[in-house]
């Protein structure tokens, strides 16, 4: 077998009207590489038929696996899993919707050459040039987010005004590392990630992201405070050495 190069980890609940578009997409671009890969969707406990279109399009994709989970454990649990049990040399994670499109990794390898050990997408200007959201959020969603990262930077990772993007790589070592420390099984996994890496003194890099917000995107008002919930908990978890 082929050294993977890169793991492609795509969480995934209910998608079934969006998922198969996505692997189309990842799979032409994955297919015109030159370095092995695998392309690897966490299903997340849905009751819809994700996991059927996973498998069916295994026989037309190549290096195509599912991981099945019959129960919903939330986003950060199966990116969790899905870091843990890849094998890529690199490992990226990327949204079902394909909001930031599998191109964004293009602009990754050269931080990875110069031995970063993870690069990350940023959706806001003032984190890197050329960040974009191509389709804006409502004005309640980008309030509700600028006061939400203001809290982050304060209590979490100062300097990074874009911690939630679905867009992150980091190398298998890095991966390990970070992810074997977990904590967090929903939205908030992003943030204590990038905690993680700040503890253990890795080097992260930044990329710009264009953005396409999805209308019928999962993250809702319930998903914004219990984000912020999840801040305070690796706070503590910081605190009381958790983390270790």
């Amino acid at each position: 077998m082929n050294k993977i190069h890169l793991s492609v980890i795509i969480p995934a609940f209910n998608e079934e009207k969006r998922l198969s578009r996505t692997l189309l997409a990842v799979d032409k671009y994955l297919s015109e590489q030159k370095y092995g890969y695998e392309i690897i969707v966490v299903n997340d406990g849905s009751t819809d038929n994700t996991a059927g279109i996973t498998k069916k399009f295994s026989y037309l994709i190549k290096n195509l696996k599912l991981i099945d989970n019959k129960k919903n454990h939330g986003k950060g649990w199966v990116v969790r899993q899905g870091m843990l049990e890849s094998e890529g040399e690199i490992r990226l994670f990327m949204d079902a919707d394909n909001a930031t499109t599998i191109e964004h990794f293009d602009k990754m390898t050269s931080f990875f050459k110069k031995g970063y050990a993870g690069v990350i997408g940023s959706r806001d200007k003032k984190d890197v040039k050329g960040a974009e959201q191509a389709v804006a959020q409502s004005f309640f969603k980008r309030q509700l987010g600028n006061f939400g990262n203001l809290l982050i930077q304060m209590m979490a990772v100062p300097g990074i005004w874009d911690t939630q993007c679905g867009f992150k790589a980091f190398t298998g070592k890095a991966a390990e590392s970070i992810f074997s420390r977990g904590k967090i099984d929903r939205w908030g996994f992003d943030i204590e990630a990038l905690f993680l890496a700040r503890k253990l003194g890795l080097k992260i890099g930044l990329i710009p992201a264009v953005w396409v917000n999805d209308p019928d995107s999962k993250v809702n008002l319930k998903g914004y405070l219990n984000t912020f919930k999840e801040l305070l908990v690796i706070r503590l978890n910081s605190i009381r050495g958790k983390y270790k």
